[in-house]
This record gives C-alpha cells, sequence and structure tokens, in this order.
C-alpha cells in the first residue's frame, strides 16, 4: 500500500481511510486472545471521536508516553522506549509526514525493519477498546497517540494483535533498527559487565532485559515483576561515600511499579550521593523508573539485550 497515494484519494474524495487488508473487525484482534463474549464487544474509535484535539506527537517522543494495557507485549514496548532514547533510529520508524493537523485522512504509517528491508506499513487510525477502555497501549497523554497507532502498525505487520501477546525484546529490537543484536545471560554473566553496559550507554546502543518466571507479570514484594521485559535507560558510575558505585537505570513498560531494593526512587543510598548527581540522576516519580546496583541488576533479571547498528 502506498501511503501517499492512499491518503491523497481519500483528501480528494473527502474521506476517512479504512484499511481492509487490517479492518476494524475480530479478525485484527485474533481469535484466541480474548474470549468470544469480550471479542463481540470490542468497539473501534479513532482518535479524532476521542478527543477534540488529538496529535500525534506532543512535545516530542518519550519512553514516559507508554503505558501497556492489557496486551502482554512489553517486549515491543521495552524495545519502543529504548528506540525514544536514541533519535537516530526513531526516524526511520515513525516517519513525520503525517499528523492529526495537516491533511488529515484517517491514515498513518510506520517502518520496521523486515528481512534485510525496510518495510512500510499503512494503517487506518481505527483503535480497539474494551468497555470503554483501551484493549492495548494507551499514551500517557489523553491526546498523544503515536503509541497506539505505531502498536497497531507493528500488530498488523505481525498479523493481529493476538501474535504480540508474547514473543522476545531481541526481535523487536532489531526490528526497529535493522541493527545487530546481542545476549548476555546474567546467570553467568561476562566478567566485565560494568564495562560493557557503560560501553553501550556510552555509544548508543539500545538496551533492554528481562525477568525469568514461567508465570508472567506475577510481581514480587521487592516491586520486580517475573516474566517481564524492561528497557535499561542508563548505566553510570557514581561518587558513593568514599568511593565510586556502578548503577543502573532501568523502566517498566507498565508505566509504573517499581524496584523497592537499594538505590530506588525513596533509598537511603541517594542521601550519600552528592547534591548535585542526585539533582542529575533522581526523579522521584512512579513512572516505572528506577536505578538499582549492578549487582542486584544481576541477581533479578536473567538477560540483557544490547542493540545497536553495527556489531
Amino acid at each position: 500500500q502506498d501511503f501517499n497515494h492512499l491518503r491523497a484519494l481519500c483528501l480528494s474524495q473527502g474521506l476517512l481511510f479504512e484499511d481492509v487488508t487490517f479492518p476494524a473487525h475480530f479478525s485484527s484482534i485474533g481469535p484466541n486472545l480474548l474470549p468470544e463474549d469480550k471479542l463481540r464487544r470490542i468497539q473501534w474509535k479513532r482518535p479524532t471521536e476521542l478527543q477534540r484535539n488529538p496529535f500525534l506527537i506532543i512535545d516530542g517522543v518519550s519512553r514516559f508516553d507508554i503505558m501497556q494495557g492489557e496486551i502482554g507485549d512489553c517486549w515491543l514496548l521495552a524495545a519502543l522506549g529504548s528506540l525514544t532514547l536514541q533519535k537516530q533510529f526513531l526516524e526511520n520508524v515513525l516517519p513525520k509526514d503525517q499528523g492529526f493537523q495537516d491533511n488529515y485522512a484517517g491514515i498513518f504509517h510506520f517502518r520496521f525493519w523486515q528481512y534485510g528491508d525496510w518495510v512500510d506499513v499503512v494503517i487506518d487510525d481505527r483503535l480497539p477498546f474494551l468497555n470503554g477502555r483501551y484493549l492495548s497501549v494507551q499514551p500517557r497523554t489523553s491526546n498523544e497517540f503515536w503509541p497506539s497507532l505505531l502498536e497497531k502498525a507493528y500488530a498488523k505487520l505481525r498479523g493481529s494483535y493476538q501474535n504480540l501477546h508474547g514473543g522476545y525484546l531481541s526481535d523487536a529490537l532489531v526490528d526497529l533498527t535493522g541493527g545487530v543484536q546481542v545476549q548476555f545471560s546474567l546467570k553467568d554473566p561476562p566478567s566485565d559487565l560494568e564495562e560493557i553496559l557503560k560501553a553501550a550507554a556510552k555509544s548508543r546502543c539500545l538496551m533492554g532485559c528481562s525477568t525469568s518466571g514461567h508465570l508472567r507479570n506475577i510481581e514480587l514484594r521487592n516491586g520486580i515483576v517475573q516474566g517481564h521485559a524492561y528497557t535499561v535507560t542508563g548505566a553510570v558510575k557514581i561518587r558513593y561515600k568514599n568511593g565510586w558505585k556502578h548503577i543502573i537505570r532501568i523502566w517498566n513498560p507498565w508505566g509504573h511499579g517499581e524496584w523497592k531494593g537499594p538505590w530506588s526512587d525513596e533509598s537511603p543510598q541517594w542521601d550519600h550521593v552528592e547534591p548535585q548527581y542526585r539533582e542529575a540522576y533522581l526523579r522521584d516519580k512512579d513512572d516505572g523508573e528506577f536505578w538499582m546496583s549492578c549487582k542486584n541488576f544481576q541477581e533479578q533479571f536473567s538477560w540483557l539485550y544490547v542493540c545497536n547498528s553495527t556489531p
């Protein structure tokens, strides 16, 4: 489907685009994601029906725009969270020639890397709702729609929303960058893990990590969720007491739910850090993002994923 051609056609006819190849129909949700009675209750709504003044992007693209919904696609959203930190990759995936303000015709497009090529995926902007709530990813700002629309395009690429329910963070990182990814087992980590993390952060790699667990989405008392994917958003060496400490910053695609141990938002460790560093690094908000020590990181997570455009 050619985005520019289809949009021009809709504008000339005064119509809003309806995508017959990924229709507003339960076939696009998938047969086994929801019980049949819920599938029948799905409603499809355009952002223009939900908000008086919708936008694709407000004040740039950020990981904090994303809040995971009912579908278990943390693996995709964790990769997306990482993508928002690396603007050089972002422009490939999220073309700038679209929005709700100019030439709006209910049609959007996004690009993903598939088998050695960038594939342009066209969608209409009808989003699935169940009982008045987003079936899937919801925007933190009610009138900003890039997370929901990008996720819909990826669901179309994969065949249905159901096919986003469970997947591999490593796959999503490659699909969003066309890059090369490497995985490190944290049960048997390389001896220079701290250096690897610091070097990866410095060379602007995309990074994610995951916890093991046969039961998905079980939150432990320490705040870490089992069978879940997270974004690694930073790694620094910080002056602490009389020495140095390696700490890692991690974000949960739920948009809330954080680690409660050492170096978490409220922890006493921050009292021993110089005020200018505390100010630079600590965001004391329930936004899903937290710091932890390298040691705790290895204990709580099972895999680290690093992806870049070159090896």
